[in-house]
């Protein structure tokens, strides 16, 4: 993957954690969605930050649902390594928030715990990529350039 590749494909991910944590953000105050979407936006959110972190820095990832595992794999030098609380709650959402079970559905504090971990993980990264010098107008010049290329 070139390095423009890898800066869209960061970006993308990055793009769409936004996306989703906007998404679980809203879905709380719609009466048309339960707690168990919020939880799953705020999942996704946490997710897809990790993995632009990850795309970003070249590391090599599972595309897996464990939240900690793909915590593990940043290097020190992003700010989430320390700072990040234990993301196993958060995680057991891909699933559980998913497909019914015989466990117990989720609840508003559920949700609201859900995007404020997903909240801490997005605003960790997202400030962590601008540090890096990733400004959001440099992404989207870098998506233009990227659609107008021949070789696509």
């Amino acid at each position: 993957m070139s390095d423009t590749e890898r800066l869209l494909q960061a970006r993308r991910l990055n793009g769409s954690a936004d996306e989703d944590l906007r998404a679980a953000r809203s879905s709380i105050d719609d009466g048309d969605f339960r707690p168990r979407h919020a939880c799953l936006f705020a999942q996704q959110t946490a997710e897809k930050a990790l993995k632009a972190a990850l795309t970003f820095d070249k590391v090599r990832f599972p595309w897996k649902h464990d939240l900690d595992l793909l915590r593990a794999l940043l290097p020190a030098r992003w700010s989430l390594v320390d700072e990040c609380p234990d993301l196993t709650e958060l995680s057991a959402w891909s699933v559980a928030a998913r497909y019914p079970s015989d466990l117990p559905d989720a609840r508003e504090r559920d949700a609201q715990r859900s995007i404020e971990v997903a909240s801490t993980v997005f605003d960790a990264i997202t400030a962590d990529l601008v540090a890096r010098g990733v400004e959001p107008d440099e992404w989207t010049a870098l998506d233009e350039d990227y659609a107008d290329d021949p070789a696509e």
